[in-house]
């Protein structure tokens, strides 16, 4: 699934830009489980200015989260909708805009039969940022990849991006209890998505 904000022109591939791929909950808003009502969608502190920050450095912003709780039956396709919405309006309330939002619907035990299917953009699978970087016109060598969970780090090491772990949402324990036997490791730990954005910033100000 693709939200409405992204663009279906693909650019120039000699004019293709870096990208800041954000994972959802527990990066952007408070790990809550499934979100299965409007009311369990809370923005994390300093995620506004973090994403504020980029807009204002020029770094495309797009969203990639895996929406399991679609495919299993837990919300409905409205619901979804209506929680991107609250997020864009509260984002926007402090002067912060996403450029693309890209979903995965898609799970092996889902209930309805067209969300049921070995998918390509379930993270850590890359059909979400390939998709984005068709869209949006992006270098995924050149981009970055932040999440609060593995699978993430996983996805945007495959396409060859410089991943980001924030120590939010699941961040943390999979930081202890996880980290330490994967092959995949970030290029920095940040405690939330400020820290997280401050760092690529000045990593994309010594490369220019």
């Amino acid at each position: 699934m693709t939200d409405q904000l992204a663009s279906s022109k693909a650019t120039d591939p000699t004019t293709r830009r870096p990208a800041v791929f954000l994972d959802r909950d527990g990066t952007i808003n408070e790990q809550m489980g499934y979100i299965n009502h409007i009311t369990r969608f809370h923005l994390l502190p300093g995620v506004g200015q973090a994403i504020r920050s980029l807009n204002q450095a020029g770094l495309p912003v797009a969203v990639v989260t895996n929406q399991s709780g679609l495919a299993r039956g837990y919300f409905p396709e409205s619901l979804l909708d209506e929680v991107h919405e609250k997020m864009r309006r509260q984002l926007a309330l402090e002067g912060a805009r996403i450029d693309g939002l890209y979903i995965c619907p898609h799970h092996p035990e889902a209930k309805e039969e067209r969300f049921r299917l070995a998918c390509n953009c379930r993270k850590p699978k890359t059909g979400l940022l390939e998709q984005a970087a068709a869209e949006l016109g992006l270098d995924l060598a050149r981009s970055y990849m932040v999440g609060d969970r593995w699978s993430d780090l996983r996805c945007g090491a495959a396409v060859g991006a410089t991943t980001v772990l924030v120590l939010t949402g699941y961040g943390r324990g999979d930081a202890c209890y996880i980290g330490p036997t994967q092959p995949v490791q970030p290029h920095y730990v940040a405690e939330d998505l400020q820290d997280a954005v401050q760092w690529i910033l000045a990593r994309e100000s010594k490369k220019s």
